[in-house]
């Protein structure tokens, strides 16, 4: 009964994670195109900051954001 509880809670999980890392991606790519535009009106007006992200930019955004967090957690602790 336990490896059955197990083996269901393994895919569970990791559907979750994934689900996670998606969301983050549009919360990224939302929040980019909200407040870049905002912050910096002339340089994306003249091309120096792009004012949108593709999908792509927006996973290599997510991964170099979870690298950093994840060095600045590991010296914490």
């Amino acid at each position: 009964m336990r490896k059955c509880i197990i083996i269901g809670f393994i895919p569970g999980l990791f559907i979750f994670a994934i689900g996670l890392f998606v969301l983050s991606l549009l919360i990224l790519k939302l929040l980019w195109a909200w407040v870049i535009p905002d912050i910096f009106p002339g340089a994306v007006a003249t091309g120096l900051v792009a004012g949108k992200i593709s999908w792509y930019t927006s996973l290599k955004l997510a991964i170099l954001i979870t690298i950093i967090g994840g060095i600045i957690g590991y010296k914490k602790s």
